[in-house]
């Protein structure tokens, strides 16, 4: 009888863990936040600046394989995170995410009721509520692309170089990266991607006094104030904040300029085309 007696206790504490307080957090450690899944895809998918969406469509499965594990991760075991961890999550899936979005509509349809917006026949934006309407499932909810970066990115964390890190899927975004964001490794990854973008001509380009950043700095540039405006004097908080920036993480010319008191910032026009490989 005391046999049994012990077999019943175990079996009924066992049904009943999930409920316990707390035990929600026993799967934390079952979520790879080495993310080597989606390292894999990232390895066979991403060209230079540019992604094969051809072949990540007819390899579908690994990547809605990747999708599922950001979904399988509860809102509780994501506070018990790192800051750094949750930053690396959230870029990771916004831009998973985002594949999906384009392999799921690729190859993407004109549609005339862009022709108002100079929408390129072959661009993100060709995708009907691509941030505002289409839902994801991620850590126990249903999140839009614009509510990840928006309502969650932006100003739960203030780290606005996720600007370089999140992929909107054009020419003209910072690329994807070959690696996941991981917690581990975030601000060493962050420099990178931001030193690398202002290193292009998408990011930065110098024409005598003047700067000519991205649109990117433009729509986002007052994200930066806090960080880098008192790096540099003169001119608006918005635009000491993105010659702060340049002065931080820019080529040597284009720092010596920011910091020169002279510079004039300038944004280019922003490509909307696919960052497709075919293109």
């Amino acid at each position: 009888m005391r046999f049994h007696a012990v077999v019943v206790t175990i079996t009924i504490a066992t049904l009943l863990a999930p409920s316990l307080p707390g035990s929600e957090l026993f799967a934390a450690d079952s979520f790879d936040q080495r993310y080597r899944a989606y390292a894999e895809l990232l390895s066979a998918h991403v060209v230079d600046t540019r992604v094969d969406y051809a072949r990540l469509k007819s390899n579908r499965v690994a990547l809605d394989t990747v999708a599922m594990g950001f979904a399988n991760v509860t809102a509780v075991q994501l506070k018990i995170w790192s800051a750094e961890e949750q930053i690396a999550f959230w870029i990771n899936a916004y831009n998973v995410f985002t594949l999906q979005a384009i392999v799921n509509h690729y190859p993407i349809v004109w549609r005339w009721r862009n022709l108002l917006t100079l929408t390129p026949w072959n661009s993100v934006r060709q995708i009907p509520g691509v941030w505002s309407s289409l839902r994801w499932e991620v850590a126990g909810a249903r999140k839009t692309l614009d509510q990840i970066e928006h309502e969650i990115l932006r100003p739960l964390y203030q780290e606005p170089r996720i600007h370089v890190a999140i992929n909107c899927a054009s020419i003209s975004c910072p690329p994807l990266r070959f690696e996941p964001y991981v917690g581990e490794s975030l601000t060493r990854q962050l420099i990178l991607a931001t030193r690398d973008y202002l290193a292009s001509d998408l990011g930065l380009q110098v024409d005598g006094s003047t700067l000519r950043l991205s649109s990117i700095f433009d729509w986002y540039g007052n994200d930066f104030i806090e960080n880098y405006a008192h790096l540099v004097e003169g001119g608006s908080e918005k635009e000491r904040a993105v010659l702060g920036l340049v002065s931080a993480y820019g080529p040597p010319a284009a720092a010596t300029l920011a910091q020169s008191g002279n510079a004039r910032v300038r944004y280019l026009r922003y490509n909307w085309v696919l960052n497709d490989v075919e293109d």
